[in-house]
């Protein structure tokens, strides 16, 4: 699985989107800055994701993160790829260099800012939960999507290749 973790707040993010001709669109913004953190995981071969929302990222919220996708994947190995990011460092461990352009799961979040955050201003933290909670609920219930967003074809086929 990939794993990748995101800040979803309430600052407005503006997006292209449609006008009737001669109109500007006109999208608010907010400058407060409150956010929530969403931890997700995806097996880009079978379009499985997880997510879960969390305060913020350190190595204590990445630890209950990973304890929940155990929990999941109980009668499973799971082999977890993570980046350099603060709360997945622990004393001498080696993890990949940041390239985001290489981690499917940045796909999610990609996902989630647009279908839930774009052109959106939200009043409060709490309506920010309420929207990236029903992001990720329609991503783990659809993994065709989900595969179709991260399974990028040489992943695929080293996926194939292992087994």
């Amino acid at each position: 699985m990939f794993q990748d973790e995101g800040r979803f707040a309430l600052l407005g993010t503006p997006r292209r989107c449609w006008a009737p001709h001669g109109m500007r669109p006109v999208v608010g913004a907010r400058l407060e800055r409150k956010y929530i953190c969403a931890f997700s995981a995806v097996s880009p071969h079978e379009g499985v994701m997880h997510g879960l929302m969390l305060p913020w990222v350190n190595a204590e919220t990445m630890s209950l993160f990973l304890a929940e996708v155990a929990q999941r994947h109980a009668d499973e190995f799971v082999l977890m790829v993570m980046d350099q990011a603060d709360g997945h460092l622990a004393g001498e461990l080696v993890l990949p260099p940041y390239s985001p352009e290489l981690n499917p799961a940045e796909h999610l979040g990609e996902a989630l800012r647009e279908d839930c955050f774009a052109n959106h201003v939200f009043t409060d933290l709490d309506a920010v939960e309420r929207s990236l909670t029903d992001g990720l609920r329609a991503l783990e219930a659809d993994p065709s999507r989900t595969q179709s967003m991260t399974g990028f074809k040489w992943i695929t086929s080293i996926l194939l290749n292992a087994t």
